[in-house]
């Protein structure tokens, strides 16, 4: 449908990932046909196929209210319908954030969270995991008119008091804007929904691009979810302007504190100046035209403090007419396809490149660890070729005393197996620790602690040091943990360093490990709340509390999403620590068993010396042939990763 750069180069990334799943898998099917998987190696497979697969590109669309927000959206991915799919009018369009979507699993259909539920303190993520809360609309994809009708239903509206209006926090009587929106009866028109998915089988959607139309600025706000977790963790941010209006003082509010602020990363941050059609005047030649143009965008850029390449100049509307039309040169001069190229150029290489490091760091441990195994089986097989062929021309006599070798061998390594496991008992202990220190359950107790806190509080430098003593305790726990992790990571040092001296096992350095990503994450949610505590909670005392609630089971739901990220991927590095050591320990311990086996049923005459020796070297070259495949797999899963292919096919 979408016949640009942007949806050709987010096709390639789709088609780059979807390579990389299908060479993860081959080397999973390989492990198992080689019997060297078990359930931690084919779990932590699954959990990186899983992430590769519900990969997704967020990109959020945010605008005041009339500057052509939905219209964009249409003129970048629904141009291919030949309609204006998303509804574009003059006034509040879009009032409840939109997501746009594609789960193949449900059929295409709208799901809409009743208004009424801001009342309640959870969040729209929440209320996610019950679908029975939300109404659902579905329309025929076939049908346009069908699919112009449901979305309209997005943006309908409802008259309320103004006392339920401020329940909402949809009206706030000391702005000049809310009173003059009030209707003739004294009612105040809201949103019915607060939240509304669409989930519909575009191209770009079921490639995993995800759409977050949001509400007019002034909502942005009231909506704390929004700030704390939808526009940080987009991918890309289009700040859309009216190049008939200039920027206005709410819009470079809007932009200083949610979207440009120092909390939050600056790449795939865009402006773009719409509407650049109203300068379009038949009496001015095209130099008048394009130096007014030039004159805005150098005002806009020092009102952001952006450079003026940064802004991207546009006409949506002319966009859309033009792709529905099929109009070259007015598409040329609306210029949309220069912002769909500064996306594709931006946003795809930066997530692929977070996408290629995250797997390449685990896969690469995942073959080293196979690598290691079948290195120490090559080992012991040849160790036992060697003995069993100094055994040549030997009498009984020297079978025996080979025999009583490997049994002191054996028994001497079991004597080590006794410190290993006491090591193993001191090393859950220390995990023991470090899960206490971040446990999921003591931070929903101090989170219902602060809670409790802030309800009862009377007075704003309550809530303040409330708040304050909130991320403190976080702090501590997670600068406590690193300590732990440390000490786990010193013991498995000189675990290692001890089994490779006493019994030849391969020495490997344990990975490191830091909790400074999460303490990172908390700062900007800490830097967040001070920052909404200093402009937000100034009210009286009905309104503060209401969002102050709102605004605080946000920011608690995100800081327990930080604390289950912060968990899993503790549990991993545990297991990426011990495991190595555990598979060269049994691996060890199985050749002991079969050096002695084998001597054994020579001594005892049930085998010659002659077939155990053919045995074993076709063990021998069974085992060679496993690391050649290893290290094909290895090369694959390298050109799987690299991105040279991906450029080359966008050049194509």
């Amino acid at each position: 449908m979408a016949n640009n750069n942007l949806a050709k180069q987010f096709a390639v990334y789709s088609e780059w990932r979807k390579g990389l799943v299908e060479t993860i898998c081959d080397y999973r099917n390989w492990l198992n046909e080689q019997e060297l998987n078990d359930a931690q190696v084919d779990q932590r497979i699954q959990q990186l196929l899983d992430r590769l697969r519900e990969d997704k590109l967020n990109v959020a669309f945010v605008a005041e209210f009339s500057r052509g927000k939905s219209e964009l959206i249409n003129a970048i991915f629904f141009a291919g319908y030949g309609t204006r799919l998303l509804p574009s009018s003059a006034g509040r369009t879009t009032m409840c954030p939109t997501e746009l979507l594609y789960d193949k699993s449900k059929p295409a259909s709208i799901m809409m969270l009743p208004i009424e539920t801001r009342l309640s303190d959870a969040t729209t993520s929440e209320y996610k995991r019950y679908p029975d809360e939300w109404k659902t609309v579905t329309f025929d994809v076939e049908s346009n008119e069908s699919m112009v009708n449901a979305f309209k239903e997005v943006s309908s509206t409802k008259p309320v008091s103004v006392q339920e209006a401020e329940k909402y926090g949809l009206f706030d009587p000391n702005s000049a804007d809310d009173v003059l929106n009030l209707n003739k009866d004294g009612t105040v028109d809201v949103p019915c929904w607060r939240y509304a998915m669409i989930n519909f089988p575009h191209p770009l959607l079921e490639q995993g691009l995800v759409i977050l139309d949001t509400p007019g600025l002034n909502a942005i706000g009231t909506e704390p979810e929004l700030t704390i977790n939808m526009l940080p963790n987009a991918h890309a941010v289009l700040f859309i302007l009216a190049a008939d209006q200039g920027v206005t003082k709410s819009e470079i509010d809007v932009w200083r504190q949610y979207i440009s602020g120092t909390r939050w990363k600056q790449k795939g941050r865009l402006a773009v100046m719409n509407k650049i059609d109203g300068l379009w005047d038949e009496l001015k030649d095209d130099k008048e035209i394009e130096k007014e143009l030039n004159d805005q965008i150098k005002t806009s850029a020092e009102l952001l403090g952006l450079e003026t390449n940064q802004i991207f100049p546009v006409s949506a509307q002319k966009g859309l007419l033009a792709k529905v039309n099929k109009d070259e040169a007015l598409l040329v001069k609306s210029r949309v396809l220069e912002l769909e190229k500064a996306l594709s150029d931006q946003l795809i290489p930066s997530k692929q490149e977070i996408v290629r490091d995250n797997t390449q760091n685990e896969i690469e441990d995942l073959i080293s660890n196979s690598n290691i195994i079948l290195e120490a089986r090559f080992s012991g097989i040849n160790e036992q070729l060697l003995e069993l062929r100094g055994l040549r021309g030997k009498n009984e006599d020297v079978v025996e005393h080979m025999m009583n070798k490997v049994k002191v061998d054996k028994e001497n390594f079991e004597k080590g197996l006794q410190r290993f496991q006491a090591l193993r008992s001191i090393f859950s202990q220390h995990t023991n620790r470090l899960f206490t220190l971040l446990g999921m359950e003591s931070l929903k107790v101090h989170v219902h602690a602060t809670r409790e806190t802030m309800i009862n509080a009377s007075f704003t430098k309550t809530i303040r040091e409330a708040m304050d003593n909130f991320f403190s305790e976080l702090k501590d726990r997670l600068l406590s943990s690193d300590a732990q992790i440390d000490e786990i990571k010193k013991m498995m040092d000189v675990m290692y360093e001890k089994f490779s001296k006493e019994h030849g096992l391969r020495k490997s350095e344990p990975p490191a490990f830091s909790t400074l990503r999460y303490q990172k994450e908390l700062a900007k949610l800490e830097r967040a709340y001070k920052e909404q505590f200093n402009t937000t909670f100034n009210m009286i005392a009905n309104e503060k509390m209401t969002l102050t609630s709102k605004f605080f089971e946000t920011l608690a739901s995100r800081v327990i999403h930080v604390y289950e990220v912060a968990n899993r991927d503790i549990e991993n590095w545990l297991k990426a620590v011990i495991a190595p050591m555990e598979s060269q320990v049994r691996e060890h311990q199985l050749q002991l068993r079969r050096r002695l086996e084998s001597i054994k049923r020579i001594y005892k005459a049930t085998d010659t010396l002659e077939d155990r020796i053919s045995e074993l070297e076709a063990i021998e070259k069974s085992i060679q042939t496993q690391l050649d495949d290893l290290n094909k797999l290895r090369i694959d899963l390298k050109h799987a990763l690299a991105f040279e292919q991906l450029e080359q096919r966008v050049a194509a």
